[in-house]
């Protein structure tokens, strides 16, 4: 409305503080953190406005550290002096402390904004301009991890603040679908993953891995769910975000998994970290010592935890077979790829072949990623790949009960199968159709470009909205939220 009237730095201003005010609901104290931040980066931006070339490097280390060191205090400390203690037999302690949500979202984009303003390639915004890019309510809290200027210039352009009717239409859907991902099925899921990991000590090898698919599922959906929310609700605003999320289950290859897992942290690290550390240019043992550094600070970005630091070590070692060029993929398109040892690979398998294998290494370090700390971690391990059996499957599957599946077990009663067999008869068959679905469907990027607003997809959307409304009751916590 304000921008129908011309009112835009009005406009910029209400957003600004809806921004602000959404993020205050979840504790004064943290917006105090974001604000001390967002004051700091932008004096030194000013700073840099009058600075000559030798200071401007003295003020972007000044800036990154200032950074890296709020993310550190609120979210590493007390890792970091557990592990002193454990190494040097100390006894220090820091009381408890609690992380701002969204800290490693937020922080990383003003270390983007500082060293590309360091590096020529950013200019001072206005300060109203750089405060919106910071706390732009879709992005603020959980990504994605979008870069100033990709936000600031849709900020700045005119025709983005003319309400356009296929905007709000693509975006509502893309917030129904994200919607229902998260409360009707990665919440459904999460009952079921997180009963198996609390009772761990007592599976067998079935449930096992009932609950790792679980839990593979779960995030995916829960992650994937949060991506469209957020798309949807910043299209409606006229705003695109950058692609964050793009079927990761249909990859052949770990590094094609990266490519489209969290894709804006990728390329975060890989513009700041991996180019800075040499990239590929300095040798063959030296890119593979720069893709295991990223890594582990994907695994340590993610949590203060060894087990974060196992599963990014695990990741980065997968991507280092892809580029060992030992096994390749046929993409069927006929694409040569470039392998880091050889030319052509040893052997090429069938893209199948190749997503089958992809999926199941990423659900075995999913474990890590999951579990408290490591001893529960190779307990699942163990439990997983050495047999054993009897244990808590149908106890472990129960828990995937919902309502939507009532219709099905009534059918399974009727056929005259026992209660136990009906669980994990459904189990299975939700397993089997959820993984069709991630690996085959189109996902909701491609769903909104199709365009279509017949009377039947108008009623199964509204009746996809009422359904995950009602399922707001049982609502869990984003699993990126405490990253």
């Amino acid at each position: 409305m304000l921008n129908r009237i011309h009112k835009n730095t009005v406009a910029d201003g209400f957003l600004t503080l809806m921004s602000l005010y959404f993020y205050y609901t979840f504790g004064a104290s943290f917006l105090i953190v974001l604000v001390i931040s967002i004051c700091v980066n932008y004096l030194l931006s000013f700073i840099m406005t009058r600075s000559k070339e030798n200071t401007l490097k003295a003020l972007k280390v000044i800036g990154v550290l200032f950074n890296l060191g709020l993310l550190f205090y609120f979210k590493y400390l007390g890792f970091f002096v557990d592990n002193i203690n454990a190494v040097i037999g100390s006894n220090f302690s820091v009381k408890e402390i609690i992380m701002p949500i969204g800290i490693s979202f937020f922080t990383f984009g003003q270390i983007s904004f500082i060293v590309d303003r360091a590096n020529g390639e950013a200019e001072h915004y206005p300060f109203l301009q750089y405060v919106l890019y910071t706390v732009y309510f879709p992005k603020l809290i959980q990504g994605p991890i979008a870069f100033h200027k990709e936000m600031i210039d849709q900020f700045r352009d005119e025709g983005k603040r003319t309400f356009d009717a296929d905007n709000f239409a693509k975006g509502l859907k893309s917030f129904i679908i994200g919607l229902s991902k998260k409360v009707i099925l990665a919440d459904t899921l999460a009952r079921m993953a997180n009963y198996g990991f609390e009772q761990a000590y007592y599976l067998d090898t079935l449930t096992v891995i009932a609950v790792m698919l679980a839990y593979t599922f779960q995030i995916y959906l829960d992650f994937s769910g949060y991506c469209d929310m957020a798309n949807g609700v910043s299209l409606m605003l006229g705003i695109e975000l950058p692609v964050n999320f793009n079927s990761p289950y249909k990859a052949s290859t770990a590094k094609e998994l990266w490519q489209r897992w969290h894709m804006t942290l990728s390329r975060f690290f890989i513009k700041y970290v991996y180019i800075p550390l040499g990239g590929s240019r300095k040798g063959k043992r030296r890119t593979i010592i720069n893709v295991l550094i990223v890594f582990v600070l994907s695994g340590l970005w993610h949590g203060a935890g060894w087990t974060y630091i196992c599963w990014g070590l695990m990741q980065g070692l997968l991507v280092v077979w892809d580029d060992l060029g030992i096994v390749g993929v046929d993409d069927g398109l006929g694409k040569k790829k470039k392998y880091l040892f050889r030319e052509n690979p040893l052997l090429t398998v069938p893209r199948a072949v190749g997503n089958a294998f992809t999926f199941f290494m990423f659900v075995v370090s999913l474990v890590f990623f999951r579990s408290e700390d490591l001893a529960h971690a190779f307990g699942m391990f163990k439990r997983a790949f050495f047999w054993t059996y009897p244990g808590f499957l149908t106890r472990t599957a129960g828990k995937l009960e919902m309502a939507e599946n009532y219709v099905l077990r009534q059918v399974f009663t009727r056929l005259g199968i026992g209660s136990a067999d009906t669980v994990l008869m459904i189990t299975m068959i939700f397993y089997i159709a959820l993984g069709a679905f991630v690996m085959t469907r189109k996902n909701t990027q491609e769903i909104i470009k199709e365009e279509r607003y017949g009377k039947k997809e108008v009623a199964f959307y509204a009746i996809l909205f009422i359904l995950s409304f009602i399922s707001l009751s049982n609502v869990s916590t984003f699993i990126y939220f405490k990253f």
